[in-house]
């Protein structure tokens, strides 16, 4: 059973033209399973996060936690959910170790155990120090790791992410991103997991939800949706038969470009193999050879282009 599953999940702002903003998405997210959820701005990534936190109600749909309806079990469910984003504080008046003492006993966790995970995790992202700092004084790149020890500390079964790395120096960014593997590794943590890195989405992310228009437009694992996206990228350094080498592409049905020895032309990457056997059959001689893979950021730029409707 998976420990998430959104059924038909759907939104709709009333007034004289009524808005939906989630229309009728449904999808499921397994234990230990990292979920990636991206889509334009406007797509609905933070109206189906504010739903699967409960603090948006939803038109019409079904979200099962565990099993259970959201809306029948919230208590019990949100007990074993948590959320993190870099655009949403704590009290800003408030020391870093008042709000995590806040937050431990509205989760009714034991002191000992709660201070115990809590300590490690400060000392782990390197904010052990600023415990009597009020929130307000923090940096934003500190604020960010103090959310990520709230919602882990309580030992979550779900975490709900949204651009955890987004105000972060690219270190401490990796360091996060090694921290989110981790603790799926270890406490078969499941996360939905936001961002408009496309590059930490593929190295995190098992599958891709993608909405747009507050549907789903594409489901599926980071390299599948880059290998729909766009044709691999070939770049030869030819060193004897530029002209030959031209000649074969052009009646290959490519369109190659030349910059001085320089041959780049675009070929999906099951034809990789057989042009360059062309080009040895045409006795061309290269001397170097860059093959560049299409990308998931390849696929969310094609994506967001492409109208309403189409695949």
């Amino acid at each position: 059973m998976p420990i998430l599953s959104v059924r038909n999940l759907r939104k709709t702002y009333p007034g004289k033209k009524p808005f939906t903003a989630v229309d009728g998405i449904s999808f499921e997210l397994n234990e230990g399973e990292i979920l990636g959820l991206l889509g334009p701005n406007g797509a609905g990534k933070t109206t189906t996060i504010q739903m699967l936190m409960s603090t948006l109600s939803p038109t019409s749909g079904q979200i099962l936690y565990f099993g259970m309806d959201l809306a029948k079990h919230r208590s019990e469910v949100l007990k074993s959910v948590t959320f993190a984003s870099t655009y949403v504080s704590l009290p800003w008046n408030l020391t870093l170790d008042q709000n995590l003492e806040v937050f431990g006993r509205l989760f009714s966790l034991r002191p000992r155990d709660f201070r115990k995970k809590k300590d490690a995790l400060l000392e782990r992202f390197g904010i052990s120090s600023k415990r009597s700092v009020r929130v307000s004084e923090l940096s934003s790149g500190q604020i960010t790791r103090l959310m990520l020890v709230k919602a882990f500390m309580v030992n979550p079964k779900i975490v709900l992410l949204d651009e955890p790395t987004a105000s972060l120096d690219p270190d401490i960014a990796k360091d996060v991103i090694d921290f989110v593997l981790e603790q799926r590794k270890q406490e078969g943590t499941a996360i939905l997991f936001t961002s408009h890195n496309m590059t930490e989405v593929s190295e995190i992310c098992d599958r891709v939800l993608f909405l747009k228009q507050g549907k789903i437009f594409a489901d599926d694992i980071p390299q599948n949706l880059a290998k729909k996206a766009a044709c691999s990228k070939v770049e030869l350094v030819i060193a004897e038969g530029m002209e030959k080498a031209q000649s074969l592409a052009k009646e290959s049905g490519f369109d190659p470009k030349v910059d001085h020895r320089c041959l780049r032309l675009e070929l999906d990457e099951g034809q990789i193999a057989n042009f360059l056997s062309g080009l040895a059959r045409a006795n061309v001689l290269y001397s170097g050879i860059n093959i560049i893979q299409p990308t998931l950021e390849d696929f969310f730029l094609q994506a967001t282009r492409k109208k309403e409707g189409t695949r």
